[in-house]
């Protein structure tokens, strides 16, 4: 596959890990996330992937009245930027493991549709939908995403009309991702984000990822990402397979050793990257076009 020269960046601003008592520039509040989109959407990101926290304690929220009031600060400074809004909150599962029917604190599981909310109320250019469940790193911390609440989801978002971004953590979860295209759940062009090194995924190995690239169904528009100091390597790993590239602050706090981070100043590596092997980073509208968006309302 040719390296893509008109690279669509996307900023994920915040996440839901533990990582607000560990740099001092992760957002929590509605207000600092939204700044950090406009930041980062200034420095050159086209898209802002969005997830909030609770404003009192910085915990992870599906609290549709931050979503909004999230999205509606962006529009009000006029800001061109795709709004990417996450659809995977609700999958977690603690359990104990010597008791697995015991759910432990950690645990935010509901079904399928209760995690589209926010979606329904905003329809945002794109919703996540994370294609399958997962180890989420050690100890009994399970991301729960069944065949069944995936279908359920994806007939939903297509009724919407939002387009959603197919997280991809490993192999199988791209392989029923596959299927939800071939049951008609998906609509073209389909959109996949390639999450690598996140523990126990898929590695954030080159060889992996291109594996990965070769089982997407043709004409699927794709990005990739990796976590912590393989977050910049990814950016050029992706690029040079054809992809697209989403740093930030959800995925990695620092430049270098010791050098905490804001969201502009990853999108601003990221751009100095992209251009540096010669490709170009690509504007909102080019996004929106690529990736088969209504234009900017």
């Amino acid at each position: 596959m040719p390296m893509n020269e008109n690279v669509i960046i996307t900023c994920a601003l915040t996440g839901a890990g533990d990582t607000v008592r560990k740099s001092p520039h992760v957002p929590v509040t509605p207000e600092q996330i939204a700044r950090n989109a406009v930041e980062a959407a200034a420095a050159g990101a086209a898209v802002v992937h969005i997830h909030v926290r609770d404003p009192e304690t910085g915990d992870p929220s599906r609290d549709p009245k931050l979503y909004r009031e999230v999205v509606e600060r962006i529009k009000e400074t006029g800001t061109d930027v795709v709004i990417n809004l996450t659809a995977g909150m609700g999958g977690d599962l603690v359990v104990d493991p010597d008791d697995p029917l015991t759910h432990l604190p950690g645990t935010d599981l509901v079904g399928g549709l209760e995690r589209l909310p926010h979606v329904e109320d905003l329809l945002p250019d794109i919703c996540t939908l994370d294609c399958g469940s997962l180890n989420f790193g050690d100890g009994s911390n399970l991301y729960v995403s069944t065949p069944d609440m995936l279908r359920a989801g994806a007939r939903r978002i297509q009724e919407l009309g939002v387009r959603p971004e197919l997280e991809i953590f490993d192999t199988g979860q791209l392989w029923f991702a596959k299927q939800l295209l071939a049951e008609g759940l998906l609509d073209d062009p389909t959109v996949f984000q390639l999450c690598m090194g996140i523990p126990w995924g898929a590695p954030a190995d080159p060889g992996v990822l291109q594996s990965m690239v070769n089982m997407l169904p043709d004409g699927a528009r794709w990005a990739s990402f990796a976590l912590g100091r393989m977050q910049m390597p990814w950016v050029a790993q992706s690029i040079l397979l054809g992809g697209h590239v989403r740093v930030g602050l959800e995925d990695n706090l620092y430049l270098g050793k010791g050098n905490k981070a804001t969201n502009a100043q990853l999108v601003e590596r990221a751009v100095t990257l992209t251009e540096a092997i010669g490709a170009r980073v690509a504007t909102p509208d080019e996004a929106r076009a690529t990736l088969g968006l209504k234009p900017r309302k």
